[in-house]
């Protein structure tokens, strides 16, 4: 699933005893300090769906370029948005 922003790749696997979440923030994005913004913040929103999802999930999100220039709000919603609908996609 994908957002302007941000490409969720998301598998269920149920031998997990925990979610694990994976972030690919590459030089297109922007420079090291761009990068880590974006990875905090990522990791940040992750774990808020780490709350409604504690176990079986894998997922990766990959940043796509002007991640580093989206404000917070909108890169959570983004974020939100799209693993809500990679988990309706999984789920069904």
């Amino acid at each position: 699933m994908s957002s302007q922003h941000l490409v969720i790749y998301l598998k269920r696997d149920e031998t997990l005893s925990h979610a694990r979440f994976g972030f690919i923030v590459g030089k297109a994005v922007a420079g090291a300090v761009g990068r880590n913004l974006v990875k905090r913040r990522l990791r940040a929103i992750a774990r808020e769906v780490l709350a409604e999802h504690p176990s079986g999930y894998t997922l990766v999100v990959r940043a796509q370029t002007g991640a580093a220039a989206t404000e917070w709000n909108r890169l959570r919603e983004e974020f939100l948005n799209t693993a809500k609908l990679a988990f309706k996609k999984v789920e069904q």
